[in-house]
């Protein structure tokens, strides 16, 4: 069972059909979580609309529905709970997507109960009780609301840019190897060769970088990323 914070969390599974979407709901119940359960796009943002949730889970094959389609219908609505999108398979052409759609990350199928409820998890822990901002010349991360500040913008982050520039904002000026970055912002149960690093560091630079700001996240060829002004 869960936390008693987690026990209260309630998520949303939008799935094409019953078998799969069910199984994830009844993982999630014997967890300690609320599962609501959706059986395609249009229930999915019926369901979205009437109640507030910790977490939403989308698969991308939504039916003849795109469940990217749907990502993006969700965010334009302004809903901002973070969302996992159902992947078959992890291309860079599916990470981009799956950025591009406004989801916060992927899970890959086949669906596996223990690998599911661990990312679950990573997204529903509790935030942290610090008050304490991290700093980095004029870029300012805020630790309990998860966004960054850079000036006078205020920069939405997904939970994962949000891990990832918070780990390069703790050691900067120092080269972090691309395996460094993998094991302690990837750190569950991550396989195989992936340029995963460079699909959200990209957004992350589009993110906090303007037109007349200089670029913070700088690329070390052949060895990985360093946070420094120039």
């Amino acid at each position: 069972m869960g936390t008693p914070a987690e026990t209260e969390a309630k998520i949303l599974i939008i799935g094409p059909s019953e078998g799969q979407t069910r199984q994830m709901g009844l993982d999630l119940q014997e967890a300690g979580y609320t599962p609501v359960m959706a059986y395609g796009s249009e229930e999915g943002l019926a369901l979205a609309s009437q109640a507030s949730y910790s977490l939403i889970v989308v698969d991308r094959l939504l039916g003849n529905q795109s469940g990217l389609a749907l990502c993006q219908t969700l965010r334009r609505q302004g809903v901002k709970t973070p969302i996992v999108l159902l992947m078959a398979k992890e291309s860079l052409e599916d990470r981009v997507a799956c950025l591009d759609c406004g989801a916060d990350d992927y899970f890959l199928k086949p669906y596996r109960a223990d690998a599911f409820l661990k990312i679950v998890n990573l997204y529903l822990q509790a935030a942290p009780t610090a008050t304490d901002n991290l700093r980095f010349g004029e870029l300012t991360l805020d630790l309990a609301n998860r966004h960054a500040i850079r000036g006078d913008r205020v920069i939405d982050l997904t939970m994962k840019e949000f891990e990832l520039l918070k780990y390069l904002m703790e050691h900067p000026r120092e080269v972090l190897p691309r395996e460094q970055i993998l094991e302690n912002v990837w750190g569950y149960d991550f396989v195989g060769e992936s340029n995963v690093i460079e699909v959200y560091i990209r957004y992350l630079r589009l993110k906090i970088d303007g037109e007349d700001e200089k670029r913070l996240i700088q690329t070390v060829r052949g060895v990985g990323y360093v946070l420094r002004e120039n």
